[in-house]
């Protein structure tokens, strides 16, 4: 799960080859478009980046202005099914052109778009991200890479099959700190790695609750069905847009989703870790009136405690047990850590790994990794064995932007789908067990047939692996 060690990072050679396949394409007396030149997912080196932003408030209002950054990468196309949400993106880029529609932009603008980036809720983010990608599109994509498992294996897949590069939204993968972690563990400074807990204090949204009334005004400024694009038909409710939709399983994935690619994502690196072996989840419970629980199937829980088993790498010495923590709730403090010693950070989030020999931590996006006892931090002198990200978190763009340029296969990504696509997959098996209490599944084991992508033991939960589309966003794989 690692980049390739610094002495072996890929050579650019695309001015080289740029520079011969212009020299053919003169001589032939062609005039070509720029995309074709160098062959399939080459671009010049001496070019600009053309990105199209589907979603183009919060995060994609961020994730934008960051491409723009990088200074390779002009933002020709917005598309965002809610003005209010686009307009600083609209007013900070008016050349773009806006769309509301992300079937109509593709449809008509692909031969102008190199790329595209996906920053939409996540129940949409596959069937945007898939049709990019079947036209040749590199893609961007928020965390979490996808909403089901299945999609999460049809993207990795696609990634190959189409050889577009991919870069998943969880920029902490590009900090430092993931790497100092695997040199450390690589070093032998914790010994053998048998136990992670990671937690976090989302949400920070609703959950545990009843759905909302609808109301029938639909602000005039949101086409309610693009945004429920591949969801079954609602009506429109209150406060579930911008923001609350995480806390919905037709839309969002809950706590896990928005924080566990961040948290999970350095134990993926660090343990070569790929694929579940199982997963149990005990849930948060809410009591509506005296002795009479809250049942809510529509919704993620308050809270839960999940713990997965990820069997035997090439890293470890047996199966590693991943504790996951969310709202709010944190392991015991470990015995290196003084009685005044913050534990979890400011943000309330945080990785801890437990080795034969030792422990390190990290927090909320592996940028201020530490051994433990804290103390031990200064003195190690593990070799650095991994090549950095410039700029770390925002270089996480600025590396998906070159690499587009640079064409498939020549850079290495920190968050490709190669990457991301198991990683993913892992959280959203968790979300199965998690999920499982509403079918009457309670905590039971979930065993994971990972070949045949499907639970082996409680075949209720098996219909959450692939959901069914909404007439008119069917995603086909």
């Amino acid at each position: 799960m690692s980049e390739k060690p610094k002495e072996e990072q890929p050579q650019n050679s695309s001015r080289r080859d740029f520079v011969k396949q212009s020299a053919v394409a003169a001589a032939a007396f062609m005039i070509v478009p720029r995309y074709v030149l160098g062959g399939k997912g080459y671009r010049a080196p001496s070019d600009m980046l053309s990105v199209a932003s589907v979603g183009a408030g919060g995060k994609g209002q961020s994730d934008i202005a960051m491409f723009a950054k990088s200074g390779k990468a002009n933002i020709a196309y917005l598309c965002d099914v809610d003005d209010r949400q686009a307009a600083t993106s609209v007013k900070n880029f008016p050349k773009a052109k806006y769309y509301k529609d992300w079937r109509e932009l593709l449809d008509k603008e692909h031969k102008n778009i190199d790329a595209v980036s996906v920053s939409t809720p996540d129940h949409n983010h596959a069937i945007i991200a898939y049709s990019a990608m079947q036209l040749g599109k590199g893609v961007y994509v928020q965390k979490p890479m996808t909403h089901d498992i299945w999609e999460a294996r049809l993207l990795t897949e696609a990634a190959k099959k189409y050889q577009v590069v991919t870069q998943m939204g969880n920029q902490g993968s590009s900090n430092d700190g993931t790497r100092l972690l695997s040199e450390w563990y690589d070093a032998d400074e914790i010994g053998d790695v048998h136990t992670i807990y990671c937690w976090t204090n989302r949400p920070v949204w609703p959950q545990g609750i009843a759905w909302p009334q609808p109301n029938p005004n639909v602000p005039k400024e949101l086409d309610w069905n693009l945004w429920l694009g591949t969801a079954p038909y609602k009506e429109y409710v209150d406060k579930l847009v911008p923001f609350n939709w995480r806390g919905w399983w037709d839309y969002g994935t809950g706590a896990l989703g928005d924080m566990g690619c961040h948290l999970v994502e350095a134990p993926f690196r660090v343990l070569g870790l790929q694929y579940v072996k199982d997963v149990q989840a005990s849930v948060g419970t809410v009591y509506v009136d005296e002795f009479r629980e809250g049942h809510f199937p529509e919704g993620c829980p308050p809270s839960s405690h999940i713990t997965l088993t990820f069997p035997k790498t090439d890293k470890t010495k047996g199966d590693i047990t991943m504790h996951w923590m969310d709202g709010g709730i944190q392991p015991e403090r470990p015995d290196e850590l003084g009685p005044n010693e913050n534990y979890g950070g400011e943000e309330g989030n945080g990785t801890l790994f437990i080795g034969t020999k030792g422990k390190m931590y990290a927090s909320t996006y592996s940028d201020a990794p530490t051994l433990l006892p804290k103390s031990r931090t200064a003195g190690v002198k593990a070799p650095q064995k991994w090549a950095r990200v410039p700029e770390g978190a925002n270089g996480h763009y600025k590396q998906w932007v070159e690499g587009c340029l640079a064409g498939y296969g020549k850079t290495e990504l920190s968050s490709s789908f190669d990457k991301a696509g198991p990683l993913t997959e892992a959280l959203l098996m968790a979300n199965l067990a998690v999920r499982g209490h509403n079918l009457n599944g309670g905590r039971i084991k979930l065993e994971w047939d990972n070949e045949n992508m499907k639970v082996s033991n409680f075949d209720a939960v098996n219909q959450y692996v692939k959901r069914k589309y909404r007439e008119g966003f069917v995603l086909k794989g």
